[in-house]
Parts: structure tokens; sequence; C-alpha cells
């Protein structure tokens, strides 16, 4: 974003990104947007705003496509997410991943905490670091906490790939990518991945790529 953008009313600037038809532009790594984390929503946008903005964040989530999408992920440093998975995976790697499915959910101001030691390691990737995969070590179960769309308490408990989700993109909310808690020798283009890393686990590529596994 530019800084004169920035200058420009939060209500305002996501008024003109709701001006473009279609789903909007995902910023990518090396945006200052995606670093400097955001502020709780507190009604900056009026209720038919922000219903407007949750459905252009859930067009660009499905076209991208995602499973998540965070507001700095489009520009707008507010602390607002969404995230929708059909996990549409074969048996194996559903067993493997603990992945299953999820309906579209409206995060707003939400924070996690771990529930238990647990860690589960994956390759995981970003919508804002197109082309790029790398193990992630999360933890296996958190509880989320923050409220919905409508401004109704959220307080639940994600386990597995649905809470690799949330930590995500709330990680999002805070400036952080997930490169910053990937295994750096796991860093792998999509292709690579595809090729060699297809894997339901990341065991082998640990092995052969020289990293550690949690547990």
């Amino acid at each position: 974003m530019s800084a004169l953008s920035d200058r420009v009313p939060l209500a305002e600037r996501v008024e003109q990104l709701l001006a473009v038809d279609g789903p909007l532009t995902v910023v990518t790594a090396g945006d200052p947007v995606l670093r400097r984390g955001t502020e709780p929503y507190d009604g900056q946008l009026e209720p038919a705003l922000l219903a407007r903005f949750v459905e252009a964040l859930r067009r660009t989530m499905h076209a991208a496509p995602g499973v998540g999408l965070a507001a700095p992920q489009v520009g707008v440093e507010l602390r607002i997410a969404v995230i929708e998975d059909p996990a549409p995976v074969p048996e194996e790697v559903r067993l493997a991943r603990e992945r299953v499915p999820q309906p579209f959910r409206v995060l707003v101001n939400p924070r996690y905490e771990p529930v238990g030691a647990g860690r589960a390691a994956f390759f995981e990737g970003c919508l804002s670091v197109p082309g790029w995969q790398a193990v992630v070590a999360r933890h296996a179960q958190v509880r989320l906490t923050g409220a919905d769309e409508h401004g109704r308490a959220v307080d639940e408990v994600f386990s597995g790939w649905p809470a690799r989700i949330v930590q995500h993109e709330t990680d999002h909310l805070d400036g952080v990518l997930y490169l910053d808690r990937a295994e750096p020798r796991s860093l792998s283009s999509n292709q690579a991945v595809l090729e060699r890393w297809a894997q339901p686990t990341p065991v082998r590529a640990a092995r052969e790529l020289g990293f550690r596994l949690p547990g």
C-alpha cells in the first residue's frame, strides 16, 4: 500500500477497495501492511460496509483458492479474518493431518492460546507468499476467543488442521507470516512439494532436507 493510501480513513479505503468488481488483490510478502499488525475491530465499518467487506474476503479466498484470508492480506489493517475449508483430500491425508471440513467463519478480534503441549508439523503455504511452502510446527490444539461478524462471542477449541488454519490467520493479524515459524531447510517450491513431498506427513522431507520434526 502506498503512503498516500495509508493516510486515507480506513472506511474510505475499504469503500475504494470494494468499488472494483471481482476478487480483491492479495498483498504479497514485502509489503509493510503484512508486518504492521492490526487494530481491533470496534465498529470502524458500519454494518452494511462490514458485510460487503466480509463477502469480498470470502470471494477473494475462494478465487485464490485458499482456506483462509486475513484483512491485512488485502491491505486493511483490521483484526478480521475469514476461514473455510471443504477439505477435499484423500482419506490417508485426512487421517494424518486431522483435516476435516470447516464451514465459512468470520473471526473478529481473534486470539488463540495452546491447549496442551502437543505440536504437529506439516507443509504450509500462504496466499501472500505465492509459489512456496515450508514445514511449520504448530500447536496441535488451540483455544480461540473473539467474536463473529455479528458481535457474538466465540470461545472454541480447534484441533488438527482447523487449529493450524486459525493459528495461521490470527498470526497475520499480528504481523506474523508462516515463514517466521517455519523450518528454513524445508522451504520448497510448490512444484517440489508436488513432485517430492506429497506424502501425508513431512517425515521423508525432514530426512532428505535435513531438519528436525517435533516429538
